[in-house]
């Protein structure tokens, strides 16, 4: 009797370890891998998952929508215990989030954030994307004495990062009656892009005081439009705080770019995963805050957003 009490002893011992030393498979699924801030958010998030002891897998969609919807389904398949999405198109996500409540899991979205409510084991991580235009508006009409012509350069038109950056701009210069928008195009978030974009601007001579660019790389290659056609007193603003970006901060080029948090998002969307697997209390939208950045201020941040 006391050898039988033993061995359910030890049984129960081992299933308890067993239980406690399951590691939690978590698909991360990244709208582009060569978007320099998703890139951050990349290797940010692969120190936090092992830090959290979750394995992670990642997955990218290389800025294609349905490639991205498959991921998440092969994902899920492959019997993933979460999710965590930066989607490529924030209106298309409603297929990713019904098949992940199909299965059971959570779905953390990280910063891109969906255009629809969230509930359940859903949540999003990360920053107020109007604010970051606001902020970076009222930045450059400072600089700019409050007059002058404003060329907007806008990332990918799928993106409510796009369209909430470029209306928070908008709605900045439509305060100030000698403030103008002259010229207004989309460059995909790319530096190579807003070069060819700028340059077109620059051959049919629209006057332009200042650029406001919807992130970092894409105000690196309207300066680099710039330099090029040795157009000198054009202020150019960006969003993001990159390493690049806060290099042209340093240098003078870059008049002026709003922080966006890189690790804390990362670190963020990974400690809410946590959470959810443990079934701990969550927040459906949990907000990283921005910072303004100039070169009086760039040092304290000149070691953030790193890869």
């Amino acid at each position: 009797m006391k050898k039988t009490r033993l061995l359910l002893m030890l049984a129960c011992s081992l299933f308890v370890v067993t239980a406690q030393a399951k590691t939690y498979q978590v698909g991360v699924a990244l709208a582009n891998f060569d978007l320099n801030f998703v890139s951050i958010l990349r290797s940010q998030m692969a120190r936090e998952l092992a830090a959290q002891q979750l394995q992670g897998q990642f997955v990218d969609a290389k800025g294609d929508v349905a490639l991205q919807v498959q991921q998440v389904d092969d994902l899920i398949n492959q019997g993933v215990d979460a999710i965590i999405l930066n989607p490529v198109d924030t209106q298309g996500v409603q297929p990713m989030i019904t098949a992940a409540q199909r299965a059971a899991i959570p779905l953390i979205f990280v910063n891109r954030k969906p255009e629809v409510p969230l509930s359940g084991a859903t949540a999003y991580v990360g920053s107020d994307s109007a604010l970051s235009g606001r902020l970076q508006m009222e930045a450059l009409a400072k600089k700019m004495n409050y007059r002058g012509n404003v060329a907007i350069l806008m990332g990918a038109l799928s993106n409510e990062e796009t369209r909430e950056r470029t209306r928070a701009v908008e709605a900045v210069i439509a305060k100030h009656k000698d403030l103008k928008v002259v010229e207004k195009q989309t460059a995909k978030w790319q530096r190579n892009e807003a070069v060819d974009v700028v340059s077109g601007w620059l051959l049919n001579g629209t006057p332009n005081d200042a650029i406001a660019a919807n992130n970092d790389e894409m105000a690196i290659g309207a300066i680099m439009a710039l330099k090029q056609a040795k157009k000198n007193g054009v202020l150019v603003a960006g969003i993001d705080g990159t390493p690049d970006g806060l290099q042209f901060i340093k240098n003078g080029d870059l008049a002026v770019t709003i922080f966006q948090d890189a690790k804390a998002q990362a670190i963020g969307a990974v400690q809410v995963t946590r959470a959810m697997l443990d079934h701990a209390k969550t927040e459906p939208y949990n907000w990283i805050p921005y910072a303004t950045v100039m070169r009086e201020n760039y040092p304290q941040f000149a070691q953030m957003n790193q890869k």
